[in-house]
């Protein structure tokens, strides 16, 4: 499908304003998952912000879900959240405190938008399905989409929760795997191999779409594919860069979870400014 240049300006803009917030989150000093939240970006700001159907109440019956299995990258859904006005900016700085409603894991009790309580890995392609279950039941024509880790493949539950859903055929499940090939203590290739993702993935009965992550048109191609996908679930493997947008950042399990010093986190706001500049 043909996107014209101001559509994807437009998800720029909103990928660097959301990259902005990320960094408000996590000033010098404050441990934060950078990393893993920022190889995601991209991907969050075309769901929520052209794709999913989303509305001024998170808790409409008629939206879309959006689970964060990688529950450590739950900033990048705050970061949404702000602009969408279920949160404020203020709370974007009480992140990780007691006086705060955003947790550094994702709370569905506290934070309005937050589907589920995510963290432990593995568990989140479960509850997605269970929940895309649960809306065909209803009659929904309500839609799931699970954000996966590539190192959170290591864990077996996926693959229990992957055959389930192709055995149910639940063509409203998307899985998008963040494929950004570090996890939190060295590369996926070191830790655990994750071999051909997409061959993987059919090998499971699935729909695999393999795009660059950071590339708008092809994400939104691939969730309108998702969409027309019928009788399976699909699974979107994003190939990300971790760290993506924050040079020092990038490609480095050091970022996984880290606080910047002052000199980064100078450099994490000039990224900002050049992003917003050049979108």
């Amino acid at each position: 499908m043909a996107y014209s240049e101001t559509e994807i300006r437009e998800l720029r803009r909103i990928a660097a304003t959301l990259r902005g917030n990320l960094i408000e989150m996590i000033p010098p000093g404050k441990v934060g998952h950078l990393g893993g939240s920022s190889s995601i970006m991209d991907v969050v700001a075309a769901l929520y912000f052209r794709h999913m159907k989303v509305f001024t109440d998170p808790k409409d019956p008629r939206r879309d879900r959006c689970v964060f299995s990688k529950g450590h990258a739950v900033l990048a859904q705050y970061a949404a959240f702000a602009e969408l006005g279920y949160v404020s900016h203020e709370d974007l700085h009480k992140v990780k405190t007691l006086d705060g409603t955003l947790q550094g894991h994702p709370d569905m009790d506290h934070t309005p938008g937050i589907e589920a309580v995510t963290g432990s890995l593995g568990q989140g392609l479960s509850v997605s399905l269970g929940m895309a279950l649960g809306l065909r039941l209803d009659g929904s024509e309500s839609r799931v989409f699970c954000i996966v880790g590539d190192g959170e493949l290591d864990e077996g539950q996926i693959w229990e929760a992957a055959m389930a859903a192709a055995a149910h055929r639940v063509d409203n499940l998307v899985a998008i795997i963040d494929y950004n090939k570090v996890q939190a203590t060295d590369t996926t290739e070191k830790v655990l191999p994750n071999g051909c993702l997409k061959q993987k993935w059919e090998a499971f009965g699935w729909n695999a779409i393999q795009i660059d992550g950071h590339d708008f048109a092809q994400i939104l191609d691939a969730l309108e594919a998702a969409r027309s996908c019928k009788g399976r679930p699909t699974a979107i493997i994003a190939d990300t860069v971790k760290g993506k947008g924050f040079a020092f950042a990038e490609g480095k399990a050091a970022y996984h979870n880290a606080a910047m010093n002052d000199a980064e986190y100078a450099l994490a706001l000039e990224a900002v400014k050049k992003m917003k500049e050049e979108a």
